[in-house]
Formats: C-alpha cells, structure tokens, sequence
C-alpha cells in the first residue's frame, strides 16, 4: 500500500512539472513570436492567415503600428519599408496634343502606402523587393503615365496652367500606383521644353503683347495726366478769384460785427460789473454767515466726538476685560473638563480591565469547578476531593509551624512535675497536643483515612497496658533532655 502511495506521489510530482515546463515555454513562445511594427515599417504576416469577415480569404495580413502574435510553424513575417523614394523621371520628345514634342523634367516622390486596402496590394507586388527594384518598377509606370497626360493637353495648358497639369499628372499615376500598392507623395515639374522653339515663342509674343500693352497704358496715362493739370489749373484761377471776393465781402461784414460787438461788449461789461460788486457783497455776507454756522456745528460735533471717545475708551476697555475674563474662565472650564473626562474615562478603563480580569478568572474557576463537579459525580464529592487535594498543604503548615523549633536550644526549669509527669514531658506534650492529628483533620472534612495508614482503635486493656510504656519513654525523654 505504501510502494503504491509513494508511486502515485511521484507520478504526479513528474506529471506537475511536466506541465509547468509546457506552460513555461508556451510562455516562451508566446514572447518570442509577439512582434512589435516600427511607425516607418510595415510589418506583413503570412503563412495560414485567418479569412476575412465575409469568407474570402487573404494571403498575408498588413500591420502598420501596434503589434501582433506570428503563430510558430504555421506563420512567417517580414517588413516593407516606408522610406519615400525619390525617382527622377527625364522625359524626352512626349507628343503633345498639337503633335510638338516636348521635355518634360520631372522629380515624383513616391512611398509604400498605409492604406489598409492598398497594403494588401504592397504585400502581393513588392514583398522581396528592394528599395532600388521598386523605384525602377514605379519609374516605369511615372514615364507611361506620364507621356499619356502630355498627350491630351495643349502645350498653352501646359506652360500656363500648371496646377491643372499637376492634377492630371497625380490623378493618372496614383491611380496606376495604387495597383502595386503606393502612393504617390510629390510632384515637382522643374521645366519645359520644346525642341521647334514654340514655347519660346509663345514666350517672346507675350513678352512682346505685354511691352505693347505697356506702352499703350503709359501713353494713356501720360494723356490724362496732361489734360488733368489743364483742368486743375483752370479751377485754380476760378477758385482763387471767387476766394478773394468772398474775402473782401466777409472782412468788411466781419468790421462793422467787430464795431457792433465791442458796443455791446462794453454795455454787458458795466451790467456785469455792477451785478459783480452786488453779487460779491452778497457773497462774502453768506460766507461769514456759513462760516459762523459752521464753526458752531464743528464745536458742537468736537465735543460729541471727544464725549464720544471717552466712552468708547471706557466701554471698550471694559469689554475687553469682560471679554479676557469670560475667555480665561472658559479655558479653565474647559481643561477642568477635559481633565476630569481624562480621569474619568482613565478610571473607567481601569475598572473595566479589572472586571474583565475577574470575570475571566471566575470564568475560568467556575468552568473548572464544573468539570471538577462532573468528574466527581456530586458535588460533596467535589468538595471531599478539593479539601483532601489541600490536606497535604494543611499538615505542611502545621508542621510549618514547629519546624524551626531547635530542641537543642530548649531550656525547661524542671521542679519535679506533677502527677508522675515532669515538666519537661508536659511541655513536650501539650507543644504535640497543639497540633491536631491527621485523622482529625479527616473527620473534620467528612473523610476517613484508609485503614492501613490509621488502624482501628485497640481494646482497653491493650491501651492500659500501652499508656505506662508510652509515659515511660516521654518521661525518659525529659530526663535525658535534662542531663544534656
């Protein structure tokens, strides 16, 4: 039974750590092939891929940011580059659409699209090609696409409406890169070119209709401006002339209003100066008037005010003091409080501490008395068993008591005795006769000693008999005691 017990532990000791070991590296695994994608990376599982939510099924699965588990033996990984690829496309002799041939020098810009759609495309076209690859391939698809745009614009399109041209040129070439799954970021046309001359004619006519033009709108300034500084002279003279009649007219108006006014100025001046000297006089009266008033209501409202501050003074000082007191007493009730609630609940404390240690230990003797009670069966039997439990600690302190007696050091003044007993005897035997014997101490708690440690009493003849000896050996004790 025990080789079949000791098997089993080991069976499952070996099969635990079986099993930890396949969590362990389960767990291994898992960090292992957990792949983080770069931000200018795009990372492309394949392998058995898991099909989409409508059925169709994909050959690789695209990851731009975050991260992805790659399921060992069944699933491989690997990255696209987002680099952006520069390709410079030299276009040479495209036919336009009024069949002159043009150059055309172009930068485009071109990268890996992020597009959840196109990536898919990226993964099936470019994976396992180099940067240089993928450059030649877009360059390819730049110059095809590139020529067909030329091919439906006028050279006047071309050279005058570039954003136009640039839409055509970006609208046509994503379009055709998007099927190998880029985009295309830039587009900068750096010239244009023809090998007839055209655009440099068209160049020259402008050129030509924009001096001309410049010319004809001097003239037509020049013009105006000759027949403005005629006008502007003319109503200079007529200006000036109505001017100076006018001034004439309104100086001489301006002369008998001056003389009207100094007239009038003087009249106004007397009434004013008459109503000035009343007025002032009246004035300075109402003024001496206010000021006596005002200075018997400034008496008046000083001694308020020193009234005023006196009791204030007063008043406030008392109330300040009332305030002190009021606020002293209370802080002394306070901690006359707060200290008899310390005491208190100190007191408090301490008496329930001792309660509680009394009711545990009554607790504990009365759960002891009870089982003591039990085993007994009565309780008389209980109490017989606890006195007889002390019984050995009672005869030890009666003994206590005459242990340090040294009879050596006894002297007894011996006068001969009484009744055939020395002293000495007597002495001995009432120091004995103080202590009760054993047996009576077991009378005294309801108990009876065992015959064997205390036998029945003999019969009187044999006590008669005993006594004499038991006298013989206590008087011959004395005596010895004596001659020592």
């Amino acid at each position: 039974m025990l080789n079949l017990l000791s098997v089993g532990t080991t069976i499952g000791i070996v099969l635990a750590i079986v099993v930890v070991l396949v969590l362990v590296m389960l767990l291994l695994v898992v960090l292992v092939r957990y792949k983080k994608c770069p931000s200018d990376k795009i990372m492309v599982i394949y392998g058995k891929i898991s099909p989409n939510k409508d059925g169709t099924y994909r050959s690789a699965k695209c990851i731009h940011g975050g991260a992805a588990l790659v399921l060992p033996f069944v699933q491989s990984y690997t990255f696209l580059d987002l680099t952006p690829l520069s390709i410079s496309v030299d276009l040479k002799s495209a036919l336009s659409k009024q069949n002159i041939r043009i150059d055309v020098p172009s930068i485009f810009t071109v990268g890996v699209s992020t597009d959840p759609s196109i990536m898919q495309n990226a993964a099936e076209r470019l994976l396992g090609l180099s940067l240089p690859q993928i450059s030649e391939l877009a360059k390819d698809i730049i110059f095809g696409q590139l020529r067909l745009v030329i091919a439906t614009m006028d050279i006047e399109e071309i050279n005058t409406d570039r954003d136009k041209f640039l839409e055509a040129i970006s609208r046509n070439v994503e379009g055709e890169l998007k099927k190998l799954g880029l985009r295309l970021i830039n587009v900068n046309v750096t010239d244009i070119s023809d090998e007839s001359g055209y655009i440099v004619a068209l160049g020259k006519e402008a050129a030509a209709k924009a001096i001309n033009d410049a010319k004809i709108s001097v003239a037509e300034e020049n013009r105006k401006g000759a027949i403005g500084e005629a006008n502007a002279q003319m109503q200079q003279r007529i200006s000036v002339a109505e001017a100076e009649s006018k001034a004439i007219e309104g100086e001489n108006k301006a002369k008998a209003d001056i003389a009207q006014s100094k007239a009038l100025l003087r009249e106004k001046e007397a009434e004013s100066l008459k109503l000035a000297v009343t007025a002032e006089n009246v004035q300075a009266a109402k003024a001496k008037e206010e000021s006596y008033a005002a200075e018997q209501q400034a008496e008046v409202a000083r001694a308020s005010k020193e009234k005023a501050t006196k009791e204030a003074d007063i008043i406030v000082a008392s109330e300040i003091e009332k305030r002190r007191i009021e606020i002293e007493a209370d802080a002394q009730a306070e901690n006359v409080r707060r200290k008899a609630r310390g005491e208190a609940d100190a007191i408090y404390a301490k008496m329930e501490a001792e309660a509680r240690g009394v009711y545990e230990t009554l607790s504990k003797q009365a759960e002891g008395m009870d089982k003591l009670v039990r085993a007994a069966g009565t309780s008389d039997e209980a109490v017989r068993l606890m006195i007889a439990d002390k019984l050995e600690t009672l005869v030890a302190t009666q003994v206590e008591a005459i242990k340090n007696l040294k009879i050596d050091k006894i002297t007894v003044w011996d006068n001969g005795g009484e009744g055939g007993k020395t002293t000495t005897a007597n002495f001995l035997s009432g120091m004995l006769k103080s202590l009760p014997p054993l047996n009576d101490l077991y009378g005294m708690a309801g108990l009876k000693m065992p015959d064997i440690v205390s036998p029945k009493p003999a019969e009187s003849g044999a006590e008669e008999a005993a006594q004499p000896v038991a006298q013989k050996s206590e008087e011959a004790k004395p005596e010895e005691k004596k001659g020592k």
